[in-house]
């Protein structure tokens, strides 16, 4: 398949929670970037619904597509295999199949009418190597971290090579190139189990009350952009509500009177959070052969926390939006939001 056939490149990444699209041009381009809250493990329906948003908003019928995936893991689905099978089946109702590649990690893009049900695991939650094969190209010695809302990965490139250690999740989360901590969707209970609170440690509750994401609206770190997770509760999003949803974890009675109490409580779990990324980022750095010259490559939704880690070991910081050249005025999403996804569009359409 050519990419001389299309102007556009539509790349997908389709994943449990969200659905996140970027769009190149012929000389592979930003043209647009999008996501969309997509709660994939109630049925394959909200995906349908929002792969149909996605196509009306922006003109997709004339573009090749490429696809990648960690949607399959969604609680709908009995097996890896039926999740890729569906979503695969899913973007192809809405799309000429003919127009449709599908990022399969190390066998590379693969055609609908190619894939067999042996080549399902090669697809599945495959992403984070399409965004690393992208940065190998542009830097030759990198850490390529990507910080999203729900997971962390954490990959060291030397001499424009990959040096990863695993490649299924089991593997990388053996290795610690697979962190599963993210800045909305994690449950505060999985960051602390304790903490210092009105000058005294004590434990907190271990209770789905808050997120991570009522931690950083308080904070100030959350992009409005980014925050399209649900909270845990189901009721709003401001930093009044995400106070009281992080002061039910203490037992401590809530009052509004008491906010500075609570953004010291926030700063003390986002300070939690961000040493668990810099331990499990060290752990990568030690296995580099090479330390001079080696900086992060930050992407996601969390980087903001990455800027803040790359200072403190004294590296330097490169944006994964600053490898793409971006047509047109910015947006409230780059490529740096969406680094699968504009990955894919970049890998399959051969550019540079």
């Amino acid at each position: 398949m050519s990419r001389h056939r299309y102007k556009q490149i539509a790349g997908w990444d389709i994943g449990g929670a969200h659905v996140k699209l970027a769009v190149l041009d012929e000389s592979g381009r930003i043209l647009q970037t999008a996501q969309r809250a997509c709660p994939l493990w109630k049925g394959v329906d909200y995906l349908q619904r929002t792969l149909t948003e996605l196509s009306s908003q922006f003109d997709l019928q004339h573009c090749r597509h490429a696809l990648t995936m960690t949607g399959e893991l969604a609680d709908c689905f009995s097996s890896r295999e039926q999740g890729v099978n569906a979503i695969v089946e899913a973007v192809c109702e809405h799309f000429d199949r003919e127009q449709v590649s599908v990022f399969a990690g190390q066998r590379g893009f693969l055609a609908v009418a190619q894939i067999r049900p042996a080549i399902y695991m090669a697809i599945a939650s495959a992403n984070w190597l399409a965004s690393v094969q992208l940065v190998a190209k542009r830097q030759a010695n990198a850490l390529f971290v990507d910080i999203g809302s729900t997971t962390t990965d954490i990959l060291l490139i030397e001499n424009s090579q990959l040096k990863v250690q695993g490649f299924t999740d089991y593997q990388r989360l053996v290795s610690g190139e697979l962190v599963y901590t993210g800045i909305v969707r994690t449950s505060v209970m999985a960051i602390a189990q304790d903490a210092e609170f009105k000058g005294q440690h004590m434990g907190l509750m271990a209770e789905h009350f808050a997120t991570m994401a009522d931690v950083y609206r308080l904070t100030g770190d959350l992009n409005e952009a980014h925050d399209q997770s649900d909270t845990a509760d189901g009721a709003e999003k401001t930093p009044k509500a995400s106070a009281l949803r992080l002061s039910r974890l203490t037992g401590y009675e809530f009052y509004p009177s008491d906010m500075p109490l609570w953004l010291d409580f926030a700063e003390q779990l986002k300070a939690r959070q961000k040493q668990k990324i810099r331990q499990a980022c060290q752990r990568q750095i030690q296995r580099a052969d090479e330390y001079s010259g080696l900086v992060v490559v930050g992407a996601g939704v969390g980087r903001f926390l990455l800027r803040e880690i790359a200072h403190d070991l004294n590296i330097g910081y490169v944006d994964f939006s600053a490898l793409f050249q971006t047509a047109g005025k910015s947006q409230n999403l780059d490529a740096g939001d969406c680094a699968p996804a504009a990955a894919v569009a970049y890998l399959a359409g051969g550019f540079g």
